[in-house]
């Protein structure tokens, strides 16, 4: 599908990492962008950047996505283009023992339930009402394409690591959803796909210490360093283009597998 000034598109977690990255390069090759975020401020700032318009969304509420999707939609039109990026981390073992007193403490709950809410179960909620609008559009395409939607999963869904019992069981979801949501909605014309960042230099990291962020680098075999956001956004701009994309997950990983720790 190729991308004009009549193309609208959303990007979830667009203010900030792989979604502002996306979000900018998808402006650049001249569509128009609507930023769901809940950080209003930076989202602001990307969307005056980029000519787009910033909707402070949580894409764990139904409310909120729609009054994000009515006001996206007025000032755009339907968009053809879907990108999730909006995801947490929280690091927590499933048991874990304190040192101090021997206390064996079961992972929290709140926690895991908000790391799937956010990461799958709004995944879900945002693909399902984008596609429902996808349907109101003619096709753009000779095979007949109305739109696509781009998920982020994580290579944490195959190589979950210690401490991400949440975060890979639920991009394992994401990545699981992609087949049979692009089945579901394959005589629309409508495509689904997946990626799976590796190791990619986002906010996540900015926390590190250098010697921790060097130290993950060096385990990425190549190219060896950190990826970059807009080498994700390189990748949805392909899938974008490319028709037969459709009902896969991609690692995009320098060929890293996760160690156990």
């Amino acid at each position: 599908m190729k991308i004009d000034n009549a193309t609208a598109a959303i990007v979830t977690g667009g203010a900030s990492g792989l979604g502002e990255a996306t979000a900018r390069r998808l402006a650049e090759d001249g569509a128009r962008v609507a930023l769901f975020d809940l950080n209003s401020e930076r989202g602001e700032q990307v969307a005056r950047d980029i000519g787009g318009i910033f909707c402070k969304v949580d894409v764990t509420d139904e409310e909120s996505i729609d009054q994000g999707l009515a006001r996206a939609r007025e000032a755009h039109g339907q968009e053809r283009i879907l990108v999730n990026c909006a995801g947490i981390v929280i690091g927590q073992k499933s048991v874990r023992r304190k040192r101090e007193t021997g206390e064996v403490i079961a992972h929290s709950l709140k926690d895991f339930r908000k790391v799937v809410e956010i990461n799958l179960i709004g995944t879900f909620a945002m693909l399902s009402r984008s596609a429902a609008g996808m349907l109101s559009l003619a096709p753009v395409t000779e095979d007949g394409g109305r739109g696509v939607i781009v998920n982020t999963a994580s290579v944490a869904a195959t190589d979950g690591q210690m401490g991400q019992a949440a975060y890979a069981s639920s991009k394992a979801g994401v990545m699981g959803l992609t087949l049979p949501v692009a089945r579901d909605l394959a005589a629309d014309g409508i495509r689904v796909m997946a990626i799976l960042p590796g190791l990619f230099h986002t906010p996540m990291f900015d926390g590190l210490p250098d010697d921790a962020r060097k130290s993950l680098a060096a385990g990425v075999p190549f190219p060896t360093r950190l990826g970059r956001a807009d080498e994700y956004a390189s990748l949805v701009r392909h899938i974008v283009d490319n028709d037969m994309l459709n009902g896969e997950s991609i690692r995009l990983d320098g060929a890293v597998r996760l160690a156990p720790r």
